[in-house]
C-alpha cells in the first residue's frame, strides 16, 4: 500500500532512505536476525521513514534508536551513505507539532541511557545520552522534562554534552564526534 494514501503532503525525512510502502517494525525486526549488519541498519532507517509518514513519530524514533545500535565500521559503504541518524532524530523532534503521538522523548532517552543492557551497552548508551541532549536542545522543558523521580530516586547523574562527546570519542567510530560537534 503506498503511503501517499495514509498522510497526504507529509514531508518525507530527508536524512532516511525513500519509501514507497507502508512497513511497520517487524520489517527491521526480521532483518535482524540477518548476518548482515548493514542490512539491519537500512532496514531500521528505511521502517523509521515509513513510521514518520505513516505519522508514528514516537515508533520512527524507536527504529532510529536501533539503527544506533547497530555496529558497523566508519569505513561501511552504507554509513558514507546514510551517515548515524542523529540528523534524522533531530529533523523529527523539530516537527512535535506534526500529527502523530511523539511521548517524551527525553525521558525516554533518559532512560534508554540509563537502563542499558545487552551487546555493545556502553556505546548504545552513550549515544542514548546524545539524543537526550539532542531532544533538550530541540524540545521546550516545560513540555518534556527529565524524569526528576528517577534522577532523584537512583541518583541519577546525567552526562553533560561534553562528556558524552569524549566517551563517543573512545567507543564510536571515526569521525562520529567530530560530527555531533557541528550539529
Amino acid at each position: 500500500m503506498p503511503i501517499r494514501q495514509h498522510i497526504a503532503g507529509r514531508e518525507a525525512c530527508p536524512f532516511l532512505p525513500h519509501t514507497e510502502r507502508a512497513i511497520g517494525p517487524s520489517a527491521s525486526r526480521s532483518a535482524r536476525d540477518n548476518d548482515d549488519p548493514a542490512t539491519y541498519y537500512i532496514a531500521t532507517l528505511t521502517c523509521a521513514q515509513s513510521l514518520w509518514l505513516q505519522g508514528k513519530p514516537a515508533q520512527a524514533l524507536l527504529q532510529l534508536n536501533h539503527a544506533l545500535g547497530v555496529k558497523l565500521p566508519a569505513t561501511d559503504m552504507t554509513i558514507t551513505q546514510w551517515p548515524l541518524p542523529y540528523q534524522a532524530t533531530m529533523w523529527v523532534l523539530s516537527r512535535r507539532h506534526e500529527v502523530g503521538f511523539m511521548g517524551n522523548p527525553v525521558r525516554h532517552y533518559q532512560h534508554l541511557a540509563s537502563r542499558m543492557s545487552g551487546p555493545n551497552k556502553e556505546q548504545r548508551a552513550h549515544r542514548a545520552w546524545i539524543c537526550f541532549h539532542l531532544a533538550e536542545r530541540i524540545l521546550p522543558a516545560s513540555e518534556f522534562p527529565r524524569d526528576h523521580r528517577q534522577i532523584k530516586k537512583e541518583h541519577l547523574v546525567i552526562p553533560k554534552w561534553e562528556e558524552t562527546l569524549t566517551k563517543i570519542e573512545q567507543c564510536g567510530i571515526e569521525g562520529e564526534t567530530d560530527f555531533l560537534r557541528k550539529i
